[in-house]
């Protein structure tokens, strides 16, 4: 019986247009298949992957990014850096730059947050040694001055998202007075703190839902892995924290973890940076502690971002299912904010937003 697949949705028939006239004329060069074309996945930009199949039994991925609301040059740049720093990356076999076009390889149909099993941590303790193995390849590669900095000016903007979106739009609350001091200074304390460390490349975004299983690699969780990890999603690179991305992966936006298979996780990753140099920072080579409250400090920044950002996308762009899991980040915020005295303000601040009685039951004292 032959397989039939759903045809992909165009809401402007010219793109439509465009778009089949420029598959039909890559086609023969490159073995595909169109009327095998099918959706493949989207994600929370205006960018879309679809698959199709080729002559050969295999696939490739197309991505469909519309040039006046996506830029392709910083995924072709970046996807270059991590080749030559040995991950698994998408290779760009041909692009279309004008229209907002390209042919990708495919690195399958996997990814490793699908074969997490979240009731059991340590079933997943390879797979994430494996992860911070190719970020350890990644931030090794890194050098200044090739991608953008992030700097305190990014930082804050980013920050701003929080007040913007998530207090003023999804919870109708405008700072004023003391409240709004009280936010500005713990910005003013994040950015400090986070610029303080030595930077890396940055992935951004580098946690499951970015982390690919090859297909050779087998679907059990438990089966140690033998392969890299394809990575995905990276053209918002940046050069910044060395914490960020580890923080990204352990404090991840769709997963929470107990605090004790983040540390063991950390620490490994910890261990292996500072035996190839990556600590050489002030006391953080010789003490975990001050690592990981550098890497608390980072996800701060980060929580409060995507918290911001998740009710953009859903008072914005009408995406309601990243909303769903803002109250994951609330509570990395005020978990955080109650392990450190000088964030005791901005604890009294997102409780009062959130409703919440004074925060208490946490089992880590305050530093």
């Amino acid at each position: 019986m032959t397989e039939t697949y759903t045809p992909v949705v165009w809401a402007e028939p010219l793109r439509k247009a465009a778009f089949h006239d420029w598959l039909q004329a890559l086609s023969p060069a490159q073995g595909l298949l169109p009327d095998t074309l099918r959706m493949a996945s989207a994600d929370a930009s205006f960018r879309r992957y679809l698959r199709v199949n080729t002559v050969d039994g295999s696939s490739r991925i197309v991505m469909d990014a519309p040039p006046d609301k996506e830029n392709c040059e910083p995924f072709v740049r970046v996807a270059g850096l991590m080749q030559e720093a040995g991950l698994l990356v998408p290779q760009v076999l041909a692009w279309d730059a004008a229209q907002g076009f390209m042919l990708l390889s495919d690195l399958g149909t996997q990814t490793m947050m699908e074969q997490i099993d979240a009731a059991q941590p340590m079933v997943n303790h390879a797979r994430y040694l494996q992860a911070t193995d190719t970020l350890l390849a990644w931030q090794l590669a890194s050098r200044p001055s090739v991608l953008p900095d992030y700097d305190a000016s990014l930082l804050r903007r980013e920050l701003l998202l929080f007040p913007d979106w998530y207090l003023a739009k999804h919870r109708q609350t405008t700072l004023e007075g003391k409240d709004a001091e009280t936010l500005s200074k713990a910005f003013d304390s994040i950015v400090t703190k986070n610029l303080a460390g030595p930077k890396v490349y940055v992935h951004r975004d580098f946690m499951p839902r970015n982390l690919m299983i090859p297909r050779e690699a087998g679907t059990a969780a438990s089966r140690p892995p033998s392969q890299q990890l394809g990575v995905l999603d990276f053209q918002d690179a940046v050069y910044g924290p060395i914490t960020y991305d580890i923080a990204s992966l352990m404090r991840d936006a769709f997963l929470t973890w107990g605090e004790d298979f983040v540390m063991d996780i950390t620490i490994r990753y910890w261990e292996k940076a500072r035996k190839v140099g990556l600590m050489d920072f002030e006391d953080w080579h010789s003490d975990f502690g001050a690592f990981y409250r550098a890497v608390e400090w980072m996800g701060l920044q980060r929580h409060l971002k995507v918290a911001g950002i998740f009710a953009r996308l859903t008072l914005r762009d009408g995406k309601p299912k990243y909303l769903a899991d803002a109250p994951r980040f609330i509570d990395y915020i005020r978990h955080t904010a109650h392990r450190y005295r000088e964030l005791g303000p901005l604890l009294q601040l997102i409780d009062k937003v959130e409703g919440f009685e004074a925060a208490s039951g946490y089992a880590f004292g305050r530093v």
